[in-house]
């Protein structure tokens, strides 16, 4: 009986990458979670295989090339790498925006995905079958005041999507951006507001039903799950309450 196939899920501690993770493991996937809380991972990954999956738990920083590069070497094979490890620091204009915050974005959103995507591509051409999905989001197909260093870093992994689509062309790895709009954490608006929770709140103040964690991961389960000859290039998922990144409608108390 053949193994099944590996999914490398990034930033799989909470939210959407454990999420996928659940719902990816559930497809019949063998899920790899990465991320740097190796604790909150190991807890996922024993609650898949509790359930009768297969799930295993793997301590990274995206950014750390190094240990990325060695993390890759234990895989002759991978089906599925979801880029999904990612997230916001403020929303200051650019005017008053701290350059720490905007350089850890990048780092995080758009080298960190330049990584993994450099370090599993042999292994996902060895595959036969290999997915490349890269977590985007709206913010990086439509801008808004106060998410400049945001928007630019999910432009860049937007980029990055679509070049290494038409450059791996021919070869057996499809590139799929998924681009959510408003998702509702535990933690991406808390992490955004540095833990003031007040703040995160109004984000979504209003609005009945935002997206959940798991509205994002059967996207991407969905996207994976295609025939091979199938290309999702794109597809950006919002709550019907949100028509664009600065519209959207709140329900009056």
């Amino acid at each position: 009986m053949a193994a099944a196939p590996i999914a490398v899920v990034t930033g799989a501690s909470s939210g959407i990458g454990a999420a996928t993770a659940r719902q990816l493991a559930a497809a019949g996937y063998r899920v790899v979670l990465t991320a740097r809380r190796k604790d909150r991972i190991e807890a996922v990954a024993a609650e898949i295989n509790e359930a009768g999956h297969q799930a295993m738990a793997y301590g990274l920083d995206v950014t750390d090339r190094e240990a990325v590069d060695a993390f890759a070497t234990a895989f002759r094979e991978v089906a599925v790498l979801v880029n999904n490890a990612g997230g916001a620091l403020g929303a200051d204009p650019v005017a008053t925006g701290d350059p720490a915050d905007w350089r850890q974005m990048y780092e995080v959103n758009v080298i960190g995905v330049l990584n993994l995507t450099q370090a599993l591509l042999p292994s996902l051409i060895a595959s036969g079958d290999g997915t490349v999905v890269v977590l985007s989001s709206t913010a990086g197909h439509a801008t808004y005041e106060g998410g400049a260093g945001y928007v630019a870093a999910k432009n860049g992994a937007r980029v990055l999507a679509e070049t290494l689509r038409l450059e791996i062309v021919g070869q057996p790895v499809r590139v799929i951006e998924i681009a959510p709009g408003m998702v509702k954490t535990e933690e991406f608006a808390t992490t955004r507001f540095r833990g003031d929770t007040e703040k995160a709140a109004k984000v979504y103040e209003g609005v009945a039903e935002p997206l959940t964690a798991e509205d994002v991961a059967d996207t991407v389960t969905w996207a994976v799950t295609r025939p091979p000859h199938v290309n999702i290039d794109l597809l950006v998922v919002r709550p019907r309450a949100q028509a664009s990144n600065t519209k959207v409608h709140r329900e009056q108390r």
